[in-house]
């Protein structure tokens, strides 16, 4: 277990735009910190939104959920960040929005930070010097503890960027396409996560397969897998992979051991699927989790 304060998240608020005009707050970071205020672990959120409607509404939201604001800088020059989603069957694709209020994270406006914490961050905020430079101030300081979530939305990766970015990371998460992106030259997805977790100088990787589940791997080369049940109901998959993060980021503070860590991160990410969405604005939805987990 990781002798942590309070995680902090950084990276991309935003909403993602569904064709039946429905707008529903995400961002994987966001999506990360929502569930673990969810499940009562009050992480610091760092991010930028407009001064404009949907920047207020990103707000109230927080405020509503019980989660610390000190952190959502205020933009009177950019707006809040938007995604259209396209949906075709229960898969889905992207649109991302350049010059987004996220873009623009000010490391001079960054609230009091913990000395010592699990620091998450994802690979779509670097896209733009400023959010990059403040990025990079706070990798430096959590050097130690620090996780990274690959995520290639293009047009806005490199991927000479993104492995410099994953370098010396504690933990890094990304699935299986980006896997095979970021090392193509392999003979096999358990070559390139080899591959990875030693040229970056890893403890972990994470691997998620989507509907094949998960897979996590330990720099001493220890292995282990998660098959989640079949999920009927499946609205959309949006987030789902934000959902496993979550829980893993609260399993590594728990202290639970890997094999457990993922197979309740696989529970939760396959009950967000049944939602609309990446988030569940309902308290009670984490409920059954946190009772079941026996969270403390």
């Amino acid at each position: 277990m990781l002798d942590c304060e309070r995680p902090v998240i950084f990276g991309e608020v935003l909403y993602d735009c569904f064709p039946d005009g429905q707008a529903v707050l995400g961002g994987a970071p966001f999506n990360v910190a929502w569930h673990l205020q969810g499940f009562g672990l009050s992480p610091l959120f760092i991010s930028r939104v407009g001064d404009d409607p949907l920047g207020h509404r990103v707000r109230d939201a927080m405020h509503n959920h019980g989660m610390n604001t000190s952190g959502l800088q205020l933009d009177s020059s950019h707006p809040t960040g938007k995604v259209t989603i396209s949906l075709s069957d229960s898969s889905h694709s992207f649109e991302i929005i350049p010059d987004q209020a996220y873009d623009y994270i000010d490391q001079g406006a960054l609230p009091p930070m913990p000395d010592s914490t699990l620091f998450y961050h994802g690979s779509l905020a670097a896209r733009s010097p400023i959010s990059a430079q403040t990025l990079a101030v706070l990798a430096t300081r959590y050097a130690s503890k620090r996780m990274v979530d690959v995520n290639l939305r293009s047009p806005w990766w490199q991927q000479q960027q993104v492995l410099e970015m994953v370098n010396n990371a504690w933990l890094a998460k990304l699935n299986d396409e980006e896997l095979r992106q970021l090392v193509p030259v392999a003979d096999n997805d358990a070559s390139r996560m080899q591959q990875l977790i030693k040229n970056a100088g890893l403890q972990l990787l994470l691997l998620t397969r989507g509907a094949a589940g998960a897979e996590l791997l330990t720099a001493a080369g220890d292995r282990f897998q998660v098959t989640p049940d079949a999920v009927t109901d499946v609205i959309d998959t949006v987030g789902a992979g934000d959902a496993l993060t979550s829980v893993l980021i609260m399993a590594v503070l728990q202290g639970w051991p890997y094999q457990q860590a993922l197979e309740r991160s696989q529970a939760f990410a396959s009950a967000i699927i049944g939602r609309r969405g990446a988030i569940v604005e309902e308290p009670g939805f984490y409920q059954p989790f946190i009772d079941a987990w026996e969270l403390s």
